[in-house]
């Protein structure tokens, strides 16, 4: 039974005071968006929403007090709303893993390609269910917002429902929102559709209409920020701007136990529970490798075995498959005509691909996506946000370093590298051979809550072979021992660094390398497991900014400029990354 308008406006009025109230307690929030987006929500959780089946996002996530209030009226359990933006407690911005809460939002934009990753994932599984998202003019103002918006459009989500609280003002005054938002939504295959935000029968009407539309949908709410306070219509409206003489009159104007009675209805509903498990990981024989050879082929490899085997991945690439060899001999293209498949090509949207793979994994899938490490940087946002999250995405990153060549230094990532070493609970694989390029897939398919980000090179080059008995899951182990049987120095290399250094400890017999598969693993182990390894003077060599490698080791051969176009051996030589010449500096520094 659906609730009238009568009630449906008690029960908003209800979420605006728990709202306002969990604002007021924490003296930091936004009221602006309570104020005229009570009945948006109202409307899809009281009415429209069927709990564990339909899913909602809050892509305007500066409105979670909101959110929070809803869901506490309803019955899930999310502890006190007293508790909002004070330690311990309730996050200022909707994180996953909160009862009720889809998706972690908070950089504007995000919430909706989550949003569009949660419909896909409906889709793919072939659940009669739809993703509802509620986004502010900030997040139309984002591109990543419209990169995952055209991708529902191409792929007609129809079970998608964007809702827009659309009251023309962000912080900094009129909202530089497109001249006419819902033209390039038509044009995006959207079914629009306008009404008024604090209109509910208007809402409902064109809720009832969207479930059963062909297409996705965009219901454009015109809305008013602040509503009934003393600044309404004004930009200051946004956040916590009103006295607390106000604040506490407008929470008595709209407490009512009528509203929360209704409410405590919708907590009674029955919870259905849809989320598909996946297949257990199965151990794949290692084949026969060439002695020369990029690691994006032999991930492609790997990934290929991994696929026919039966690991359970929804994988995808920014219009870049066949160069990170992430398009496997069992791939079955994702269609708007065919959901019953396994491969997304995301187009040349790197950070929507970013959002929609976190949106897919809450969704309960396993999500591959990949692009060139130069241009991690775009969808860097949607990493940090599924480590946070901690979603167990993995991120297949080729084309490496300089060594990426005659495409020049636009192409040619530097920073990349250690920069993503630098985000927490994100598990970091440069891999040098077969072994490590199993080692590094297995451990990111196994991976409950951290995303895994796959290094992988452009070039070809020599193969070190990994000894027996070595422990990968220690994130570093000695690839090649001294030739004495007693180390007095350590060169610390990854990836295709790997047999320059092993080059230049041949030239020796006292010198081991050490191939670092996962720094962040490595740093983990004990103070006996590391000193075993950084045995006398520590020299670190890897084609990437040094600074990371400064923590463990005495001396560092990287790079702290941009490239430049040539050929790949020609730029390592220039660079000084060259036997010869990292010799001579090794003597240089250890007189």
């Amino acid at each position: 039974m659906k609730f009238n308008a009568k009630q449906l406006q008690q029960m908003s009025n209800s979420v605006r005071a728990g709202a306002l109230g969990a604002v007021l307690s924490a003296h930091s929030g936004h009221v602006g968006i309570i104020l005229d987006a009570s009945e948006i929500i109202t409307c899809v959780y009281a009415n429209h929403l069927r709990r564990g089946i339909d899913r909602f996002v809050l892509s305007a996530g500066h409105g979670s007090a909101m959110l929070y209030s809803v869901l506490k009226l309803a019955g899930y359990k999310i502890g006190g709303l007293n508790t909002f933006r004070k330690f311990g407690g309730l996050p200022g911005h909707p994180e996953y893993g909160i009862d009720g809460v889809d998706a972690t939002t908070g950089p504007l934009g995000a919430g909706v390609g989550n949003a569009v990753g949660l419909a896909l994932s409906q889709k793919i599984q072939g659940i009669r269910a739809r993703t509802f998202c509620l986004v502010s003019d900030g997040d139309l103002m984002e591109g990543v917002s419209f990169e995952s918006l055209s991708f529902a459009g191409r792929y007609n989500l129809n079970n998608l429902i964007v809702l827009w609280d659309d009251n023309k003002l962000s912080i900094d005054g009129a909202a530089q929102t497109d001249v006419d938002i819902t033209a390039r939504m038509r044009s995006m295959g959207f079914n629009v559709m306008s009404v008024r935000g604090n209109d509910i029968n208007a809402i409902e009407h064109a809720l009832d209409r969207a479930e059963k539309s062909s297409r996705p949908v965009f219901i454009q709410c015109k809305n008013v920020l602040g509503r009934g306070c003393t600044l309404e219509n004004k930009s200051a409206a946004h956040g916590f701007a009103l006295n607390e003489s106000e604040m506490l009159s407008l929470i008595s104007q709209n407490a009512n136990e009528a509203g929360v009675r209704l409410w405590n209805t919708v907590g009674m509903r029955p919870i259905a529970k849809t989320l598909r498990a996946t297949n257990a990981l199965k151990r794949i024989k290692i084949p026969k490798i060439p002695e020369r050879i990029s690691t994006r082929e032999l991930s492609g490899i790997y990934l290929d075995l991994l696929v026919g085997a039966g690991a359970d991945l929804i994988i995808g690439s920014a219009d870049l498959a066949n160069n990170t060899h992430v398009k496997t001999s069992h791939a079955i293209d994702i269609s708007a005509n065919n959901f019953n498949g396994n491969f997304i090509n995301y187009g040349v949207r790197e950070h929507g691909m970013g959002t929609i793979m976190n949106g897919l994994i809450t969704g309960g899938l396993r999500a591959v996506g990949s692009t060139f490490l130069a241009f991690s940087d775009y969808m860097r946002p949607a990493i940090r946000i599924a480590a946070l999250s901690k979603l167990p995405a993995i991120y297949v990153f080729s084309h490496d370093s300089i060594a990426v060549g005659e495409d020049g230094p636009t192409h040619q990532p530097i920073e990349q590298l250690p920069s993503l070493r630098l985000i927490p609970n994100l598990n970091v694989y440069r891999p040098c051979n077969i072994n490590e390029i199993a080692y590094a897939w297995n451990a990111a398919i196994e991976s409950q809550d951290t995303p895994s980000a796959i290094i992988l090179s452009r070039q070809k080059f020599r193969q070190i072979p990994t000894p027996t008995d070595a422990d990968l899951s220690r994130g570093a182990y000695v690839i090649w021992p001294a030739k004495s049987g007693h180390a007095k120095f350590t060169i610390l290399a990854t990836g295709s660094e790997i047999p320059l250094a092993v080059e230049i400890a041949s030239r020796y017999k006292n010198v081991q390398v050490v191939s670092v598969l996962n720094l962040r693993d490595f740093k983990a182990q004990d103070k006996k497991y590391k000193s075993s390894l950084l045995r006398g003077c520590v020299i670190a060599i890897e084609a990437a900014a040094p600074g990371i490698w400064f923590e463990i080791a005495d001396m560092v051969i990287g790079i702290d400029k941009f490239g430049a176009s040539g050929d790949a051996d020609t730029l390592y030589r220039e660079y000084g990354f060259d036997v010869d010449k990292i010799i001579s500096e090794i003597g240089q520094y250890i007189k």
